[in-house]
């Protein structure tokens, strides 16, 4: 049986197949998020379809996640990022107990119970200071694609202090260090400091290991080690993690979504 989740992030759309008897990956797609995301969600399945030469009437199933997720007219039903990146994780690494997912807008601690469900968990959607979006600004403002800057943030010797909790603000500060002749490399590090520190208030307690790091922001090394840093304790980070959302739900639209999962509605 062959299954589809499609995650409609903040920032971006992902689509992964998934084949249930084999448990295994059949294909995965990526779009970024538009104002036509009917369109892009259409356009982006039909492509993961046809490269994993795949037919539509082979796909048995199709939840949908993410903030979009209401939108996405392919899906018989949708389910909370909440369990959808806990059972994509979980099937990555099962003996996983803690997740830490930052997107493109908020950024999520997800505790885990010895058989994988959620136990509860903890959201940042009020501020961007936490998120991805505090990165696409700095790169911004410095000229950066996304690996520049997390190679330029490897080159810190001596990481500023951004004191700002609101990037608006953090934005000006950054305007400021740079104009004082801070190098680019610590404002970046500072950066990666400060969302990590955001993250580690939202915690609130101890992070109980094994614990993953995931989604897009993943996907920058220096994120994980200034997470770690702060956390005082080591972060694993699952293959292509931005991609754990859309997982979780084809996992779920195949195996049928049992609410006791998290206890949360669609």
């Amino acid at each position: 049986m062959i299954s589809a989740g499609i995650d409609a992030g903040s920032r971006a759309i992902k689509v992964v197949l998934f084949e249930h008897d084999q448990r295994r990956i059949l294909g995965c797609g990526l779009a970024h998020q538009g104002v036509e995301q009917v369109q892009l969600v259409e356009t982006l399945y039909a492509d993961t379809l046809r490269r994993a030469g795949l037919d539509r009437t082979e796909i048995r199933a199709v939840v949908a996640t993410g903030y979009g997720r209401q939108r996405v007219a392919l899906a018989q039903t949708t389910i909370t990022e909440i369990t959808c990146h806990a059972r994509g994780v979980q099937h990555l690494a099962p003996e996983t107990r803690s997740i830490i997912e930052i997107g493109g807008q908020d950024s999520k601690v997800i505790r885990l119970d010895a058989g994988g469900k959620v136990r509860d968990f903890a959201m940042n959607d009020r501020c961007a200071a936490g998120t991805g979006r505090f990165l696409e600004v700095l790169a911004s403002r410095l000229a950066l694609d996304w690996p520049a800057l997390d190679d330029l943030s490897r080159q810190s010797r001596q990481p500023a202090c951004i004191s700002n909790t609101c990037v608006v603000f953090a934005e000006t500060e950054i305007i400021g260090l740079l104009a004082e002749g801070v190098p680019a490399a610590d404002i970046a590090a500072g950066v990666q400091n400060s969302i990590a520190t955001r993250v580690t208030a939202m915690v609130g307690r101890a992070l109980e290991p094994p614990a993953v790091f995931t989604g897009g922001v993943a996907l920058q090394p220096g994120m994980a080690r200034a997470l770690e840093t702060a956390l005082g304790c080591p972060l694993r980070v699952v293959p292509d993690p931005q991609f754990t959302g859309a997982l979780g739900a084809a996992i779920l639209a195949g195996r049928g979504w049992d609410r006791s999962l998290d206890g949360s509605a669609t």
